[in-house]
């Protein structure tokens, strides 16, 4: 591990912070909607026992480190990266011209507060196996060519791939195998260091082994993710923006990864050139995002500066996008926003005179038109600014984590929280009673105990083995589904050729198979959250009644509010590129290449079953694994705060009247139902 601290990184690009600030209004208006709910948990913190504290303060630290993540994802030179950069209020910070197929996956982390500890970059490196599984076939491209037998293709891939190999071999001498599965940790980052990991940049001098700290690229081709963290004061929270390579990875190695980063966000920004837009061309972009709710995918049209006449252009390009999802079933009614990056760096440095003639013309042209514009305003920045788009960008962004991941969160937060004053409430009346020697518990605490612990046994093991029999219906559905595909498509293959003949190429869809198996996933899904719900909802029956016989208070006094059941991450994995969506040379080479109709037959369902199996896998082993975890997992946190409430409540009630003097004092209790009662008006916030 590499180490070097020289104190946190603060964003500072020149680009001035009002600008930024006045584009995340809604996003501020977010964070105060959060503030009564952080009152009501430091009363819960500051009254509270050991228990409850403990309690109160996971669900602060929970609450402060709300991070929406937004994975951004796009075209080739779409200018993706320069409007990342103006997004987080560094124009310049990552370099806007990298090479698609050393891209990294780059996480920048924004902080409103100063960051402890001082950690401000991660660069973590390929794991052996994934490395060999790129040089030894040449990645996913490779797999394909290899299988349909395109021995011209997959020898010019390897031919690039041990190209790539022996250059990392130069650069990193005697550390290149001890670097894969490591990390790199640094206390500070500059465009330097990042060129190191993320940019190979266009030439591979021989360097030293060990002279490592100014070659551009010394570590691109093998990193394979990047973290960078960050001071950014103008923004109202912590926000994560994820930059991905390009959808057109030559060899699709790091397409495994960027799947990974949309399923882990929950909002998708797809970045278009105004030149290319969203043509069928761009299946795998389409694949990619068709798994995404519609309320989660926004798409920026970038370099509208580029445009001739934008005020004409933008209608046409809008509708062709639309057609375009429409046709090969993507994400329905998803927001599209025009702009450019270019003008967004303009406004940041005040340099207007600096634009191209023809880009001052498109803005012009494009000002006439633009929605919202402030008819009033006289500072040119800021209006260049606003005609960047970047604005209405945070602003739909904004919308998305209030209305998405913020409202889940703040709903599951204050659930949580509304139970732990009640329990609060009710330890301190118990404890009121005990003060004047009037026995209120029932049950010993060893028996509560025990019957709490029995409680979590068997409400934990009963949802546990309900989901191990949800995921293998779920598993058994998926394999009929993969087999009737395997069958369908062979079958359509014979009558294509029994109606035309072995010299008349034939090409088959696998958009039916990736409906079948999503459509099978969200039924599992929404199974693991029945299940979820049903657990709950026993256990707050169950708690309820060891209330009533420990207490002997009547059922209904305890209103056990139940958590939301786990979000279902989408099956973004179904977006992985398989044989059938490429339509290349490689597949005429294979074509032409079988002979009689059952080679043709037993080929064709042995390629496409080798292609296909891997998502299967993923849905199985991935997908439903992590969703039945997270559904696992989340429970368990609900019964454990309930128990931890329960057991505090009743040691409240069996305590003596010295021990209650000595926690709360004679006088206290009249002033904690005072600020109990002011979380409770707190939390009604959020009952409207």
């Amino acid at each position: 591990m590499e180490t070097s601290i020289t104190g946190a990184a603060v964003a500072d690009s020149g680009l001035p912070q009002q600008l930024l600030q006045a584009s995340l209004g809604k996003l501020d208006a977010f964070c105060d909607s959060l503030r009564p709910l952080d009152k009501a948990l430091r009363i819960a913190a500051k009254l509270g026992d050991e228990d409850t504290q403990k309690i109160a303060n996971r669900l602060i630290a929970q609450l402060d480190k709300l991070e929406p993540s937004v994975t951004m994802i796009g075209q080739i030179k779409s200018g993706k990266t320069s409007l990342v950069n103006c997004m987080i209020g560094w124009p310049d910070l990552l370099p806007a011209d990298v090479n698609p197929w050393t891209s990294v996956v780059t996480s920048l982390h924004l902080s409103p507060v100063e960051l402890t500890p001082p950690t401000s970059a991660k660069f973590n490196f390929f794991e052996q196996d994934e490395w060999d599984r790129l040089v030894g076939g040449g990645g996913r491209i490779g797999e394909l060519a290899d299988r349909a037998g395109a021995d011209d293709e997959l020898e010019k891939i390897k031919a690039q791939v041990e190209q790539m190999r022996e250059k990392s071999r130069a650069r990193l001498g005697r550390k290149f195998e001890m670097l894969l599965g490591q990390e790199h940790d640094y206390g500070y980052f500059d465009q330097d260091l990042i060129e190191r990991y993320v940019c190979l940049g266009d030439d591979f001098e021989d360097t030293e082994p060990d002279a490592t700290s100014a070659t551009q690229g010394r570590f691109a081709d093998i990193t394979r993710s990047a973290d960078l963290f960050f001071h950014q004061p103008a923004i109202p929270m912590r926000l994560c923006i994820r930059d991905t390579p390009g959808v057109n990875d030559t060899f699709m190695m790091r397409e495994q990864i960027t799947i990974r980063s949309i399923r882990d966000s929950r909002i998708c920004v797809v970045v278009l050139s105004a030149h290319q837009a969203l043509s069928s061309t761009d299946l795998a972009l389409i694949r990619l995002i068709s798994n995404v709710k519609s309320r989660d995918v926004t798409i920026f049209v970038n370099r509208i500066d580029e445009l001739s006449d934008p005020a004409k252009q933008v209608p046409q390009i809008r509708a062709s996008i639309v057609e375009t999802l429409a046709k090969h079933d993507g994400p329905a009614d998803a927001r599209i926003i025009f702009g450019s990056a270019l003008w967004a760096q303009n406004a940041a440095s005040g340099q207007l005179s600096s634009l191209p003639e023809a880009s001052q013309e498109a803005l012009f042209n494009w000002a006439e038109v633009a929605e919202n514009l402030v008819a009033d305003e006289e500072n040119p920045s800021t209006i260049l600014w606003h005609l960047s788009g970047v604005p209405a960008l945070y602003e739909t962004l904004a919308e998305r984590i209030t209305q998405g991941v913020g409202a889940e969160v703040t709903s599951q937060i204050v659930a949580s929280t509304r139970n732990l004053i009640n329990g609060m409430q009710l330890s301190d009346n118990l404890s009121a009673k005990a003060e004047v020697g009037e026995t209120t518990i029932h049950l010993g605490t060893e028996e509560i105990a025990t019957r709490l612990g029995a409680l979590q046994n068997q409400t934990v093991e009963g949802l546990r083995q309900e989901l191990i029999s949800v995921q293998a219906a779920f598993d058994a559905r998926i394999d009929r589904a993969h087999e009737s595909f395997l069958e369908r498509a062979t079958e359509a293959l014979i009558s294509h050729l029994e109606k035309y003949g072995e010299q008349s190429i034939w090409e088959y869809s696998p958009s039916g198979l990736r409906m079948l198996l999503s459509s099978s996933y969200k039924l599992f899904g929404k199974k693991c959250q029945s299940a979820f719900s049903a657990q709950v909802g026993a256990a707050i029956t169950e708690l309820t009644e060891l209330y009533h016989q420990s207490l002997q208070l009547p059922r209904d006094l305890f209103d056990i509010k139940a958590p939301p059941a786990p979000r279902v991450p989408p099956p973004v994995s179904l977006g992985q590129t398989i044989a059938l969506d490429l339509k290349g040379g490689w597949w005429k080479s294979w074509w032409f290449r079988r002979r009689g109709f059952q080679a043709f037959a037993t080929n064709f369902n042995e390629l496409i079953k080798a292609e296909t199996e891997s998502i299967v896998a993923d849905l199985k082993q991935d997908q439903a694994q992590a969703m039945r975890e997270a559904t696992l997992s989340c429970f368990q946190s609900f019964l454990s705060e309930q128990c931890a409430i329960l057991q505090s409540a009743t040691e409240s009630a069996s305590a003596s009247p010295e021990k209650i003097d000595g926690i709360f004092g004679r006088s206290s209790l009249v002033e904690r139902e005072k600020e109990l009662r002011e979380a409770h008006k707190q939390l009604d916030t959020y009952n409207k």
